[in-house]
């Protein structure tokens, strides 16, 4: 159902979408044995992605309201540090034979493709806020 893109989706949002379905794919037809480890925390950080996805694109990105803007950030960030972490335990479970190398390789490449997205959205809105009339410091300081 929400598989499909709507229009006026992000396309991050929609590669997040897939990455995390894809997880959960794979992880059901994994050893039972690694059901509380690797499966469980590549199925959370899959939604995890994707739910700091949508809560940054849900908070509006206006200078005037320097929290809005950082908290924007900061949810961009985790997003981020959670594709990083995807790909870690993607090749440590391909190692142990949860998933297989072909499965990884999937991963790695929606991971990619994630973090690719991610940071055209962090520059363009890196760009957005320095180019607005009078984009606070604290906000440029903060790494954006």
């Amino acid at each position: 159902m929400y598989a499909k893109k709507r229009q006026s989706e992000l396309t991050i949002i929609t590669k997040g979408n897939e990455l995390c379905s894809y997880i959960m794919t794979v992880t059901q037809k994994s050893p039972k044995q690694f059901r509380f480890s690797y499966t469980g925390r590549l199925q959370n950080a899959g939604l995890n992605v994707l739910e700091y996805l949508i809560r940054a694109n849900e908070t509006p990105l206006d200078v005037k309201c320097p929290q809005d803007c950082a908290e924007r950030i900061s949810f961009q960030r985790k997003a981020m540090t959670e594709l990083v972490i995807i790909g870690y335990i993607a090749v440590m479970a391909m190692e142990q034979k949860c998933i297989l190398v072909k499965q990884c390789e999937q991963i790695s490449g929606l991971v990619t493709d994630c973090r690719n997205l991610l940071g055209g959205w962090m520059n363009s809105d890196r760009r957005r806020i320095s180019g607005g009339n009078s984009a606070p410091a604290s906000i440029l300081r903060n790494g954006i």
